[in-house]
């Protein structure tokens, strides 16, 4: 089994920062790709980011570009995810998640979900 507990939301005002981290933890922790997704209330949850385990390499919804960062550090198991320039609509709850090599980007394992707050 994969555990994944993520953590880093809070309140921050618009034009605020927020680093979110989810570590994984487990004997089969052994994934093709980590990402990060939101829902906010009413509506449904939606990719935000995410980043290939091996080579690094990054995708990224079209509305967080240049905004946000996803990162990973291989040794500690965990995957980051800076936020900039935060706006009312980046108002959500985020989960990180984590898939298998044998499925790639078919996310089965999700983190616990921590709340994003932006006041206007």
């Amino acid at each position: 089994q994969v555990q994944l507990v993520d953590a880093g939301g809070g309140l921050v005002q618009a034009g605020g920062s927020l680093r979110l981290s989810c570590a994984a933890s487990g004997r089969t922790f052994n994934p093709y790709s980590m990402g990060w997704f939101r829902q906010a209330p009413g509506k449904e949850r939606e990719f935000v980011a995410r980043i290939r385990w091996s080579s690094g390499t990054t995708d990224y919804v079209d509305a967080v570009k240049g905004r946000f960062t996803i990162s990973r550090d291989n040794a500690k198991n965990t995957v980051y995810l800076q936020m900039n320039s935060l706006n009312p609509e980046d108002a959500a709850v985020y989960y990180c998640a984590s898939d298998s090599k044998a499925s790639p980007f078919a996310y089965d394992y999700w983190g616990q979900g921590t709340q994003v707050t932006v006041s206007s």
